[in-house]
């Protein structure tokens, strides 16, 4: 797992593709990384989270991430 500048490991990874892109970001907030997975979601990106345990949510499932 991903850790940050500090040494910390990184609860939230989200990957984000379309065409022949991929981008990937790790966050320890999870609140953070759904609202940056929405708006990825909404400019047309395939988005997954996946979280500290390895559960993948899609987009219909982030409010559930976010409730958590």
């Amino acid at each position: 797992m991903q850790g940050d500048a500090r040494g910390c490991e990184l609860a939230y990874k989200m990957i984000a593709e379309r065409d022949n892109e991929k981008y990937s970001f790790a966050r320890e907030s999870r609140l953070l990384i759904v609202a940056k997975a929405k708006v990825w979601a909404s400019e047309g990106w395939r988005v997954v989270i996946t979280d500290q345990d390895g559960k993948a949510y899609e987009p219909p499932d982030f409010d559930q991430l976010s409730a958590a």
